[in-house]
């Protein structure tokens, strides 16, 4: 059993800036595929960015059409954390932001939901206008 805890959420003004973090327990962290999704108020849950598993030093990020340019997501295995580096934030941001653990590394599936096996908690982000 893994378990995800996300920190880092909060209210700032459009334009600003936000870390999200993700601390996960268990000792195989660098071989899942970490994700963000996030979920507004009266819609569905949506892919945000995902981390490959480890390849070396390498990895493979993946992003959104909507925050690409904006969210950088980065990982540190020493530390079973992964986080996403939120720039230039908008309004349309505004929405709780879940960590989530593929613990197959799935490669190609990485914005679907089901390939997950765990997710956290969720926390807050509010950008206001």
């Amino acid at each position: 059993q893994v378990q995800l805890v996300e920190s880092g959420g909060g209210l700032v003004q459009a334009g600003g800036s936000l870390r999200l973090s993700c601390a996960a327990s268990g000792r195989t962290f660098a071989k899942y595929t970490m994700g963000w999704f996030r979920q507004a108020p009266g819609k569905e849950r949506e892919f945000v960015s995902a981390i490959s598993r480890s390849g070396g030093n390498s990895y493979y990020a993946y992003y959104a059409d909507s925050v690409k340019g904006r969210f950088t997501i980065s990982r540190d295995n020493a530390k079973n954390t992964v986080y996403l580096q939120m720039n230039s934030l908008k309004p349309e941001d505004t929405a709780v932001y879940y960590c989530a653990a593929d613990q197959r590394g799935s490669g190609s599936n990485y914005y679907i939901e089901g390939v997950y096996d765990y997710w956290g908690q969720g926390t807050q982000v509010t950008v206001s206008s």
